[in-house]
């Protein structure tokens, strides 16, 4: 689960990876548009960036909010060792 600032750190076992892993990131929250950011990436761990956005119509258009860290969001991941 994500932190108060909307990180969250996937350490991968010892010995898995040689090389940085090629990461498949999928979040799952509630209400709102959620997106996320790989922001570091190591043979040994992984750290993921969750942000959530608010949808808001401006003169009949549908627009995103600025988006805020998004804390307490559960992160799945797939990692595979890179070709």
């Amino acid at each position: 689960m994500t932190d108060s600032a909307g990180n969250v750190t996937l350490a991968w076992p010892v010995g898995a990876f040689t090389a940085p892993p090629v990461v498949t990131i999928g979040v799952q929250a509630g209400a709102g548009f959620r997106s996320h950011a790989i922001t570091a990436n190591s043979a040994t761990a992984t750290t993921v960036n969750v942000q959530v956005s608010a949808g808001v119509t401006l003169l009949g258009i549908g627009v995103l909010a600025v988006g805020a860290a998004a804390a307490g969001v559960t992160v799945h991941a797939q990692a595979v060792a890179a070709a």
